[in-house]
């Protein structure tokens, strides 16, 4: 299994899905998972975790040591941008020759320290050549990559192998872009896609996306929800004076903010002790907190950048109302994370974690009236929230790790199963 970010080196939800699987899994098959960076003395049960950042260099001699193996003609780019797991790229030309003088440098020990600072190409071409020749000594039965980060190795392992791919969508380039998505990701997706044999969604809406913009075969589609790791603390009746409404996610087009600030503009006419909190880093954080202060509402927000784990429960133990108006969004941890601490929460209609919380309050992520009018009543409706957070206990009892393990266990048998190695 191949993923980017692992926790405690998260940046996101695409982290903390991985581990969730990865632990849950574990129960059942041998997991060997290929990360570029491992902490030291960072060890999960049942799991052989390796980070590429700690193979010794003598250990990179020996693993090319023999004939070099094929080279897959992908992933052509002659940019170099700092590139974040949901942020957008430029359009470039696909110039396969670029791919080739990267992928042929000269080998040297993977040395990486931000995950997505710098140049990010050059990383996931680099992450490619180690992991691929390391894996090549193991035997296996499956590869399984997480996001188009991982899937350079995956591909490269079956076309040498000819072992059945999985790859899981957590989120795509047409969900940071649009329709207009024309670079080298969305490319390298749609390939993946292609030569996949089984492609896992964690959504039926980003099923959808993966078929109607990437052409992928529908057959190979096989959806599963992410899990959650409960939690036994609940928010109790407040003693405070005030609301508090919680947005924490990247700060990114993705992710609606601004609709978050033109809402909450709105809830002040009504209920101006209200105070807002935007948890989270992102290209628009200073805009989000210029736009605060042109409304004349700055002292009513308040913005934390990343809040790791701790801070994030903390936040949610004080929180009264849970946001995520966001345009695309593949799942949606955040909002299963926020109600499990037992606050109603609103969505967008365009998320995939609508599909397993029924109950919450939805409205299309460009509507800021209702968004501002689901918010007020949130806020001064006792029996609206608490018919809310009902509904969305009950389905919380539905959705766990162990669940999409299971899922996940039955992908790998049918690949087994079908002779033409199709889900």
């Amino acid at each position: 299994m191949f993923g980017w970010e692992f926790p405690p080196e998260i940046s996101g939800g695409l982290g903390v899905a991985t581990l969730g699987l990865c632990k849950a899994l574990a129960h059942d098959a041998d997991v060997k998972m290929i990360i570029p960076k491992n902490v030291p003395n960072f060890n999960i049960e049942n799991i052989e975790l390796v980070g590429l950042n700690s193979i010794d260099p003598e250990d990179i001699e020996v693993l090319f040591g023999t004939e070099p193996t094929p080279k897959i003609p992908i992933l052509p780019s002659s940019f170099k941008q700092p590139i974040g797991p949901y942020s957008s790229v430029l359009p470039s030309e696909f110039l396969d020759q670029t791919y080739y003088e990267y992928y042929n440098a000269a080998i040297q020990p993977f040395e990486i320290e931000e995950l997505y600072g710098g140049d990010v190409i050059a990383k996931v071409i680099e992450f490619e050549k180690i992991a691929v020749a390391y894996c090549l000594k193991d035997d296996f039965d499956i590869i399984h990559a997480h996001d188009w980060l991982t899937f350079l190795p995956a591909m490269h392992l079956k076309m040498i192998t000819g072992k059945p791919l999985v790859i899981h969508i957590h989120s795509t380039e047409f969900d940071r872009t649009g329709v207009e998505s024309n670079n080298w990701v969305f490319e390298l997706e749609r390939r993946a896609m292609e030569m996949a044999d089984c492609i896992i969604p964690v959504s039926n809406y980003t099923g959808d996306i993966c078929v109607q913009y990437y052409g992928a075969d529908p057959h190979k589609i096989r959806t599963v929800h992410n899990g959650i790791v409960p939690v036994s603390t609940k928010v109790d009746a407040k003693k405070r004076k005030g609301n508090l409404v919680v947005y924490f996610g990247r700060v990114t087009q993705q992710k609606g903010p601004d609709y978050f600030v033109e809402a909450a503009k709105k809830v002040l006419e009504y209920l101006p002790d209200t105070k807002f909190v935007m948890a989270g880093a992102g290209d628009l954080l200073e805009t989000m907190i210029l736009k605060t202060a042109s409304y004349g509402i700055g002292d009513r927000f308040y913005f934390t950048n990343f809040l790791n784990k701790d801070k994030l429960d903390e936040l949610l133990l004080a929180a009264d109302l849970y946001c995520m108006p966001s345009k695309s969004e593949p799942f949606g941890l955040s909002a299963l994370e926020a109600a499990q601490f037992g606050i109603p929460v609103i969505i967008s209609n365009t998320s995939g974690v609508a599909e397993v919380l029924p109950g919450a309050m939805k409205v299309a992520f460009d509507d800021v009236d209702k968004l501002a009018a689901y918010m007020v009543a949130s806020l001064n409706f006792t029996g609206l929230r608490q018919a809310v957070v009902a509904a969305d206990n009950s389905s919380l009892n539905q959705i766990t790790w162990e669940k999409c393990a299971k899922e996940v266990m039955q992908v790998y048998e049918s690949l087994f199963n079908e002779t033409n190695n199709i889900c």
